[in-house]
């Protein structure tokens, strides 16, 4: 715009020197009116143009540039960051977050991040996973690396023997732990930007109050499901610490996404348990293979009620597409389907 202004400066000045003559002949008054106002008004424009592009620089320094490891998490910091903060999601919805192949925008993207925040608890493949390679590669300083499960206690997963072994990194289908993450997001956002302090603080208590009644929710309908149907039936065992939490026995196919799924011995197992149980549905989550768990359906008799989400949000429109509404489908749907 200011290259099209100044061209036009250019014109003017040459048509000034052109006509001189003409121009301050004071029987041209008229000529020499218009063009006084001509040349007022494109002064002003550059004035305008400026300060527009003063304002726009200002408002880019106030935003900060976050990267973050899935989609959830990135929900929750566009809650609390509002406006001022602009995100770069890393893992997108329909891939697994255990085992991503970053992309070149992402190395470019955690490159320029004031803040990279994770979940933690080997979700992203702990710290010799993708993510801490990919920092490492670019040389990024460890202190903008901010872990959500920082001060959680873990659950573990189990080994063929029965022995823990490995950290089960699902804490978000639990609110409370959900909440935990929320918190500590506020905290490396105030961390990153302590300017703006009181605007994330206000932000955040706002979110965090719909997650306690998100929380009240689910301790209320999961109290009102009948004993002996509290069984969660799913593919991965990704419920584990939302059902210890509200007081739902477990049942799936396989522990974790990066090992076997749906083999033999795991469905059969799964066979044995639902026709001792007798739940009265099986649930599977949105970003797994449907089949093996269809293999149990029809062994048992015993219908898939609908899909429950897991590992990421919905995408946009769905009725997942925050995390909050991620929470809310997920115990309305294990409520109708638990009560039938």
């Amino acid at each position: 715009m200011i290259k099209i202004i100044i061209l036009s400066l250019n014109k003017f000045i040459h048509l000034i020197i052109r006509d001189r003559e003409r121009v301050f002949n004071m029987k041209n008054k008229l000529f020499y009116t218009i063009l006084v106002g001509v040349f007022i008004a494109v002064i002003s424009l550059v004035g305008c143009q400026s300060n527009d592009e003063t304002n726009g620089e200002e408002n880019t320094e106030d935003t900060i540039f976050i990267a973050t490891s899935f989609t959830l998490i990135e929900d929750i910091v566009k809650q609390i960051g509002g406006d001022l903060v602009e995100t770069h999601n890393l893992v997108p919805i329909g891939t697994d977050p255990h085992e991503y192949e970053p992309l070149p925008e992402d190395t470019k993207a955690v490159t320029d991040a004031d803040g990279i925040i994770y979940n933690g608890f080997n979700l992203e493949g702990g710290d010799h996973g993708w993510l801490a390679k990919m920092v490492e590669s670019v040389g990024k300083d460890e202190a903008v690396m901010y872990e959500l499960m920082e001060g959680a206690d873990p659950l573990y997963l189990s080994d063929e023997d029965g022995e823990a072994h490995e950290i089960n990194p699902h804490t978000f289908l639990d609110p409370v732990l959900g909440l935990h993450m929320a918190e500590n997001t506020l905290k490396a956002l105030i961390d990153i930007a302590p300017e703006h302090e009181e605007v994330f603080e206000e932000n955040a208590q706002n979110y965090f109050e719909e997650l306690q009644a998100i929380d009240e929710e689910y301790e209320q309908k999961i109290n009102e499901i009948p004993e002996e149907n509290r069984l969660l039936v799913t593919s991965e065992r990704a419920y584990q610490y939302m059902a210890k939490r509200y007081g739902l026995e477990e049942g799936f196919i396989w522990e974790i996404d990066t090992e076997e799924q749906g083999t033999p011995e795991q469905i059969t197992s799964l066979i044995e348990l639902v026709n001792e149980k007798q739940p009265p549905v099986l649930f599977v989550e949105s970003n797994v293979d449907r089949r093996a768990m269809e293999t149990v359906a029809q062994e048992t008799g015993v219908e898939i009620f609908t899909t429950l989400y897991s590992d990421e949000i919905g995408k946009p429109g769905e009725e997942g597409d925050t995390y909050l509404k991620f929470l809310q489908y997920n115990i309305e749907q294990i409520y109708a389907g638990l009560t039938q």
